[in-house]
């Protein structure tokens, strides 16, 4: 079964309907289908949650919000383990702490990462990416 973590990017992507919602949309609609398992750090969904909510108010943070909740999208909780890996690639990747996040969670899963954002290139050699 394919393995995958979205990031904010990705999130972002489908609920608002710009470049990549088709990629991320196939990959739901996999998950229902029991074809594909997708992760979403729990940061990162925070990370989803106040851009919308800063961008468009309660009302369209608690739509996106919803919204994904209808998939079965496995939130992973930031134990130790995750955070000191997303602390290793902060320290050494130019990157922000939500995107180390996303970055650690493919890693420790062995899922691949779907995002457009550029930031994630340096780790092209350490973790998959599916670019959209």
């Amino acid at each position: 079964m394919k393995r995958y973590v979205l990031d904010c990017y990705a999130l972002m992507a489908y609920s608002e309907g710009e470049r990549g919602v088709d990629a991320v949309a196939e990959i739901l609609k996999d998950s229902l289908a029991d074809k594909a398992e997708v992760f979403l750090c729990v940061v990162n969904w925070g990370e989803m949650y106040y851009i919308s909510l800063r961008e468009g108010g309660k009302e369209r943070a608690e739509l996106y919000k919803n919204t994904l909740a209808r998939y079965p999208v496995n939130i992973v909780e930031a134990n130790k383990e995750l955070t000191l890996q997303a602390a290793h690639y902060k320290a050494f990747h130019k990157m922000s702490y939500a995107d180390a996040f996303a970055a650690a969670t493919a890693k420790l899963k062995k899922a691949v990462l779907v995002t457009g954002d550029k930031e994630f290139k340096s780790l092209e050699n350490e973790i998959k990416i599916n670019w959209l």
